[in-house]
């Protein structure tokens, strides 16, 4: 349910603000999100005894971007008491912008080192494969092998060792 709210609140920002804008926007978000990552924050935002328009003053002091309409946006979001709903407005503009643009972020794990050029080629393949941009980042996984996901577009491939030598020992029965 909340994922539904976060995406209506994306969907009037999107239309609210230019892509300079919501770019500053986003970087803004994702500053205020990652405070929703500690308890004393959280504490004060649920807090009983605050009232909205103390915790409206309260995230509009730790705001930087000082232009009008995201003010409103933030107040917005005080008065309907949907300040914890940031970090998702936060990820659904991130992934909303990503589909406009057509770039998606996949992660490779491996319990082994891949070089930055073989996730050059991949970056390549993948971005071919599905005539988008495609960034991958590396994740020190004990994966027995190589798994690729980009989940914005539902992704994962994988190669296992285990699995190859199980096939391999399974083609050699069966031939025997």
């Amino acid at each position: 349910m909340s994922n539904q709210i976060a995406r209506k609140y994306v969907k009037a920002l999107m239309k609210s603000f230019d892509d300079k804008e919501l770019k500053e926007v986003y970087e803004s978000l994702e500053e205020l999100s990652s405070a929703c990552n500690v308890d004393k924050f959280n504490n004060i935002i649920e807090s009983p005894d605050m009232d909205r328009r103390k915790r409206e003053d309260f995230i509009l002091s730790l705001n930087e971007n000082s232009d009008t309409k995201f003010i409103n946006f933030l107040k917005l979001l005080s008065q309907h008491d949907r300040l914890e709903l940031m970090p998702e407005i936060c990820n659904e503009l991130k992934y909303q912008e990503a589909l406009k643009n057509n770039e998606f972020i996949g992660v490779i794990m491996s319990d082994f080192d891949i070089t930055q050029e073989k996730i050059s080629t991949l970056e390549e393949n993948f971005s071919k494969k599905f005539n988008s941009k495609i960034k991958l980042k590396k994740s020190n996984d004990e994966y027995p092998g190589v798994k690729v996901k980009i989940d914005d577009l539902g992704l994962e491939v994988s190669f296992s060792l285990e699995r190859l030598k199980a096939q391999m020992s399974e083609y050699i029965l069966k031939a025997i």
